[in-house]
């Protein structure tokens, strides 16, 4: 951990200074401009760092090997335009205000919730880096109740206490990826709700191996003990753009059933994840090499 916190030199503060920079322009600018620029800054990212690119292609190819390659193309492309979405909706927002919010995302399922909460065991929202994620737990926080999210540290320190003070600024909670379970299972006591991201690729000791696009892919099972342990009920949530309401809907599912069996839940966890991404391909982010960990004996997926 203090390791990630080392880099405060000059060039971590030029990258912070920068990034600032570009979401105070994006905020500022009214929306379909806001809008716009941002997609032209990830059009200009896709052609500095065509790796990106060519990871998530790879993906597809394994995850929808009959998907023809011109359509594969046109599936990265939208995946870029819908992270210039997320990166435009929290400058927006953080710009002007979260009482704003209900302007541009509307809430679906949530009786689902408030029935779980109900059970005074917490809530485990299983979600992933699909849609507006960082919207999602924003949009909770304020329309509904704040949360805990668990989070990575970002490795440059400048930008790891902006990130998270504007995740935390309509009261949630950050909680670092490291060393969480005692806080994760304190806050399903207070009857929490804790959201984790659940579909990055995985290389930790407690790790399993489930089928995840037809692919055995690599997974934790803390997240399946940590419900199994403390009987809190896990929802699937996500929020998607809607090109027909031009908003953001954030949607939640009812909740998976818990056996207890660490390895079957947690296929079962990845199952409602990618039935979730099915539905919204273009939204889901596969320029992750989320097949790098292999079981044993077995060759790498990338080149």
């Amino acid at each position: 951990m203090e390791r990630l916190r080392k880099q405060t030199g000059l060039g971590a503060w030029l990258s912070y200074a920068l990034v600032r920079g570009i979401f105070w322009l994006l905020g500022s600018l009214p929306d379909a401009l806001g809008l716009l620029l941002a997609e032209s800054l990830f059009r200009v990212l896709d052609l500095l760092v065509p790796r990106l690119r060519r990871v998530a292609l790879r993906n597809i190819e394994l995850a929808e090997p009959n998907l023809d390659p011109r359509s594969r193309e046109r599936r990265v492309t939208e995946v870029y335009r819908s992270l210039a979405r997320l990166v435009w909706i929290i400058a927006r927002l953080s710009r002007i205000g979260f009482v704003s919010v209900s302007n541009y995302l509307r809430i679906e399922n949530l009786e689902i919730v408030q029935k779980a909460l109900k059970k005074q065991r917490g809530l485990l929202f299983a979600t992933g880096h699909l849609g507006a994620w960082e919207l999602s737990a924003l949009a909770f926080g304020h329309l509904v109740q704040p949360m805990d999210v668990v989070a990575r540290p970002l490795d440059n320190a400048y930008l790891d206490r902006w990130i998270t003070s504007l995740r935390e600024q309509t009261g949630n909670r950050i909680l670092q990826k490291s060393g969480t379970l005692r806080e994760i299972m304190r806050a399903l006591a207070e009857n929490r709700a804790v959201g984790l991201l659940l579909d990055h690729n995985v290389i930790s000791h407690d790790l399993c191996f489930v089928d995840f696009f037809g692919i055995q892919t690599s997974a934790s099972t803390v997240f399946a003990k940590i419900a199994a342990r403390s009987g809190a009920p896990v929802v699937p949530g996500f929020a998607f753009w809607s090109a027909a309401e031009k908003r953001f809907v954030l949607q939640f599912e009812e909740p998976i059933p818990i056996s207890g069996d660490a390895q079957a839940d947690t296929q079962a966890i990845h199952t409602a994840i990618e039935r979730v991404i099915r539905r919204h391909p273009e939204q889901w982010l596969w320029i992750h090499r989320r097949f790098k960990t292999r079981p044993p004996g077995e060759a790498s997926l990338y080149d």
